[in-house]
């Protein structure tokens, strides 16, 4: 793909050589997967736990059915997007076409290294996991051994990435249709020999323990198990057919986020009570205590721990691979828009962003290796502004898709011209911009009150947000850009 490069201004057409492109190889089965495959991992497997112990039952299936409602509305604002303008910049220069380039840059940057930092994170959690099977050999070996894999998928080719996401995101996806299925037959009393039943749905506080105040605290946590699928944004640029491949897999989103961690929250909720202590003690040290393996072993499935082990091994393989894939592709259109260094842009045969990804690649390393010395504080911090840095993302979705709609209309264009069209303008880019907002601010509001603010706690917990800034302002101070007007707003393809 020749993609469109913006100058400072962001009206310019990129003129860099023609043998510098992405490839469009992506099929629609890959792009299904994808965008479920990014929602799937720990944070459904293990922290799932978590949300119910602390907000009951009845509280963590409101958070997820409203983080699931909000990413809905953020994947239909991105698809009216990357359907018309198909690229592999993605909400990063849809941001700069029609908000300001400054902020484009400071959402492509912070995308970037959120990505960096997640792949080292995920190289952490495989060696933990490893340690069920192999506890002697050192975990670096593994973190390695796995990052040449995933490095590996990606160098070749972009189908390399999509057909291996394709086949980590069926074993999860089968993983849990297994467990709905097995979880529905306890409860109705049909395996096992006795009835699961309801009950656990009215013990003690339940269904809501804690009443809202509960919902909004583990409402951050859902929210983060739901960072991954705007990736299929960033997927157009390599799709095949992007005009009918990014809608059918946007559609399938809320469906099958309904139907796997609905359900899946649903029959931990009947089978395990959220007094049960097993759930705080859920991790990836620790898989034994997972609330899928739990339930997989009251059902007297003996196998539970090491098949769930090896299927969130494959949970974090496939984060790994997608945040690789996500980071390079990011930060080759950041070359390729002047916000980045121009050796970037490189492309090797076979179409893949090759000096991007060994960057990307590199910086997820070293953050890897923070983990290993001192006390782990630079490791922390990183992570807590990778955590920030997902919900700026989505924000800037859902701001730039209403500035994308506004500018469509100021332009005189017709609906018509859109191969696929949001429902719910504009309530659907105003709500999730409000949810997007309370995650943000309360992502840690536990150190706002009380007799003391706890300013340390803000400084790790908010530590995205002045990177974040300082991206903003350093770009619009040095290249003096301002908000683009609607009727001057690019909507050239490619």
């Amino acid at each position: 793909m020749q993609n469109t490069a913006l100058s400072k201004e962001n009206q310019q057409t990129n003129l860099a050589p023609q043998h510098e492109h992405l490839e469009r190889k992506l099929k629609t089965r890959h792009l299904s997967m994808i965008a479920i495959g990014g929602t799937i991992g720990t944070g459904l497997f293990l922290a799932s736990g978590t949300t119910i112990h602390d907000a009951g039952p009845g509280g963590a299936l409101a958070a997820y059915l409203i983080a699931g409602i909000m990413v809905y509305f953020l994947m239909t604002s991105l698809a009216e997007m990357a359907v018309f303008i198909p690229i592999s910049g993605s909400f990063s220069t849809y941001t700069s076409r029609f908000v300001d380039p400054a902020l484009g840059f400071a959402v492509g940057w912070n995308y970037w290294y959120n990505n960096a930092i997640i792949l080292a994170l995920e190289l952490s959690a495989s060696s933990l996991i490893m340690k069920y099977w192999f506890p002697t050999i050192p975990g670096i070996v593994w973190s390695a051994a796995f990052l040449v894999v995933i490095f590996g998928l990606n160098v070749l080719s972009v189908k390399g990435y999509g057909e291996s996401e394709f086949w980590f995101s069926i074993i999860k996806v089968a993983t849990i249709l297994i467990f709905i299925v097995v979880g529905l037959l306890m409860i109705f009393g049909i395996m096992n020999g006795h009835t699961g039943g309801f009950k656990n749905f009215t013990k003690g506080e339940a269904p809501f323990k804690g009443g809202l105040l509960s919902i909004f605290s583990v409402f951050m946590v859902v929210g983060f198990a739901f960072q991954g699928t705007e990736m299929v944004g960033v997927a157009a640029g390599e799709s095949e057919n992007p005009e009918k491949n990014i809608p059918k897999a946007i559609k399938q989103i809320f469906w099958r986020i309904l139907l796997f961690y609905v359900l899946a929250i649903f029959v931990i909720g009947c089978l395990i009570s959220y007094k049960d202590p097993n759930l705080l003690s859920s991790d990836l040290e620790n898989i034994a205590m997972s609330p899928f393996t739990l339930v997989f072993k009251h059902a007297g499935l003996a196998f539970a721990a090491a098949a769930m082990n090896a299927v969130i091994l494959t949970a974090v393989l496939s984060a790994g691979n997608s945040c690789l894939y996500v980071g390079s592709r990011i930060l080759w259109v950041l070359a390729e828009e002047g916000k980045a260094p121009a050796f970037l842009k490189k492309v090797n045969k076979g179409g893949v962003p090759v000096n991007a990804l060994c960057l990307t690649t590199f910086v997820g390393m070293l953050c890897f290796l923070t983990s290993l010395f001192g006390d782990g504080t630079v490791y922390s911090w990183l992570l807590n502004a990778a955590g920030l840095a997902g919900y700026i993302s989505w924000l800037s979705i859902s701001v730039t898709h209403y500035r994308f709609r506004k500018a469509f209309i100021a332009q005189g264009r017709d609906f018509k011209d859109l191969p696929y069209v949001a429902k719910w303008f504009p309530l659907g880019p105003v709500l999730a911009t409000a949810l997007c907002l309370v995650a943000m601010l309360g992502t840690n509001y536990q150190a706002f009150i009380g007799d003391k603010i706890d300013w340390y706690g803000i400084l790790v917990s908010y530590i995205g947000l002045p990177l974040f800034l300082f991206g903003y302002f350093s770009y619009k101070i040095v290249k003096k850009s301002k908000m683009v007007p609607l009727q001057e707003a690019d909507f050239s393809r490619e």
